[in-house]
Order: structure tokens, then C-alpha cells, then sequence
């Protein structure tokens, strides 16, 4: 609890680190260069899948490999070294205020009019195309990406971290990060990137489903509609095309009494996603701040439940 804590209040103050190389960042580089080692779309497509397994395989191996032999040289050195290297690999395997932060600054391009910038932003935390979206689409945007990465990004990693330590935070970092940069459904990578994507569905399988209580909770908390969020999880949330990416963000529409899915676009082919919640209320640049709060309850909420249960269960 005390490494948890003190990752939660380094990201809280700091934010993602920028002056030194980020794990998240170096793992990326990995996956790009077993890409262009074993990734051929010319081979059929049985080839490709296996491929691509080999690829999952070798970069969970190496980064587990590396972040636990490094613990445990740190442990033999020094026991406040270990707790030390510890918390560094947890904090930077949570995005709180960087997820907020991304979010802010969209709403701000909004309220200043400046929809290009806004676009511009949201380019940076999303995978869809965002040149010509208009306002409502860059809202919804945005506020599709916070309920989600609350759950990749913020309660699946210190879900993971409290059943395995920081070597199995680092390790669920790492298959989000494959799905991130494999995980699509185009040509090149429908089948080189299948591994990565399912394994992706089945280690989010759990902590998207928590994510979407505890932002019920923060409904709640916060005096939003936590009873339509509810009611917008069991209605909606397995008409999404991800197994878990529906729930945080039906859970967030109920609870904002707006609707989320519909049309997008990438790579330049439309995918129209399932339509998530009713839309009781237009969208408005305000429902930005009130994800970002949702968020933020939710995930404060999920850490005190932590401690609580580590507490009583020790």
C-alpha cells in the first residue's frame, strides 16, 4: 500500500515523465522493432498470426525478464533502493494526471473557440482520424477516451499491480501497449495483430467491468445520474465492438445523460460504433470536466477500497 500510494501522489504531482526515457516509451520502441523484424503481409494470413505471437511472447517475456531481475538486484542492494524502483515503475505505469490533463486542454481549445487546436489535441490520444471533426464529435471524442483509458489506464494496472506486484503492472502495460500499436483491423495488421488484441480483451476483462462500478460510485458522489448509469452498463455496454471498452463508457453517458458511439473514422474507412446511453442532453464542452471529475472519484475511489480491503484481509 505504501508503494501504491506514493505512485498515486507522484503521478498526481508530476504527470507523466518527459526528461527522462518513459518504460512505456521504451517498450514501444521494442514492439516496433520486432514489427519490422517479423512482419511480412505478404505471407498468408496463418503465418501472420503466428507472427504476431511470437512477437507477444517475446516482448512479455523480455519485460518481465527485465523488470523482475531488476527488483531483485535493487532488493540485494538495498532494501529502500527496491522500494525506491518500485513506485517509479508503478507511477509510470499510471496516467491520472496526464489522462486529465489531456482532457483539459481540449476543453480549453473549445471554450476558446479554437476547434483546430482541440483537433489537434485529441490527435495525440486517440487512434481515430480528427482532421474534420466537428464540435459534438470532438467532445464525444474526448470523452470516450477518458472513460476508457480510466480503465487501461488508471484501474487495470493497479489492479494488476495489487495481485502481482509491479512486475505484473509492468507486464499488463506492455500487452495494453501491443494492442495500442497491433491491435488493428486493417490489412496490415488484422491478423499479425491478433494476439495482442485478444489478449488485450481478456487481461481489461476484468478491471473494465470494476471501472465501470466504481464510476457509478462516483456518479453518485458527485450527484450525477448513477441510476441511469447503471441501467446504461445493462442495456448498452455489451453492444459495443470491444468486450470492455462498452462499460466505462456507457457508464459515463448514463451518467451524463448524453449518448456516446456512432460513426468514426480510420485509416479512412468508417466503423460505426454501438450507440451507448440516451440522449437526454446535447453535448456541451462542460461534459469534458465532468468525465475528468467522474474519473478521478472513480479512481480515488477504487484506491481506498484497496487500502480498506488490504487492511482488513492483511
Amino acid at each position: 500500500m505504501f508503494v501504491l500510494l506514493s505512485a498515486v501522489i507522484l503521478d498526481l504531482l508530476l504527470g507523466d515523465p518527459t526528461s527522462y526515457p518513459h518504460p512505456v516509451v521504451l517498450m514501444g520502441k521494442m514492439i516496433s522493432a520486432f514489427d519490422d523484424i517479423l512482419r511480412d503481409n505478404l505471407e498468408d494470413n496463418k503465418k501472420q498470426r503466428i507472427k504476431g505471437f511470437v512477437l507477444v511472447l517475446l516482448v512479455l517475456l523480455i519485460t518481465f525478464l527485465i523488470t523482475y531481475f531488476t527488483i531483485f538486484l535493487f532488493t540485494y542492494l538495498n532494501d529502500y533502493l527496491s522500494t525506491a524502483l518500485k513506485i517509479f515503475i508503478l507511477y509510470t505505469s499510471i496516467a491520472i494526471k496526464g489522462l486529465s490533463e489531456a482532457g483539459r486542454k481540449i476543453y480549453k481549445s473549445l471554450q476558446d473557440g479554437n476547434k483546430k487546436e482541440a483537433c489537434s489535441s485529441l490527435n495525440m490520444i486517440v487512434g481515430r482520424e480528427t482532421k474534420n471533426l466537428n464540435k459534438d464529435e470532438i467532445i464525444r471524442a474526448t470523452v470516450e477516451t477518458i472513460a476508457e483509458n480510466t480503465s487501461d489506464g488508471i484501474i487495470a494496472p493497479l489492479f494488476y499491480y495489487l495481485i502481482g506486484g509491479p512486475v505484473a503492472a509492468v507486464s499488463y502495460k506492455a500487452v495494453n501497449t501491443m494492442d495500442s500499436m497491433l491491435g488493428y483491423k486493417n490489412q496490415e495488421y488484422r491478423y499479425f495483430g491478433w494476439t495482442a488484441a485478444k489478449l488485450d480483451d481478456v487481461v481489461n476483462y476484468i478491471p473494465a467491468r470494476l471501472t465501470a462500478l466504481f464510476i457509478i460510485i462516483a456518479a453518485f458522489l458527485l450527484q450525477k445520474d448513477y441510476k441511469r448509469a447503471y441501467r446504461a452498463i445493462l442495456n448498452d455496454a455489451d453492444k459495443h465492438v470491444s468486450p470492455n471498452a462498452g462499460y466505462p463508457e456507457a457508464a459515463i453517458a448514463g451518467a451524463l445523460g448524453i449518448q456516446l458511439g456512432g460513426v468514426n473514422y480510420y485509416f479512412g474507412r468508417v466503423s460505426e460504433k454501438a450507440l451507448l446511453g440516451e440522449k437526454l442532453l446535447d453535448f456541451s464542452n462542460k461534459n469534458i470536466k465532468e468525465t475528468i471529475s467522474l474519473m478521478y472519484i472513480a479512481s480515488f475511489s477504487f484506491i481506498l477500497m484497496s487500502v480498506f480491503l488490504v487492511y482488513i484481509f492483511r
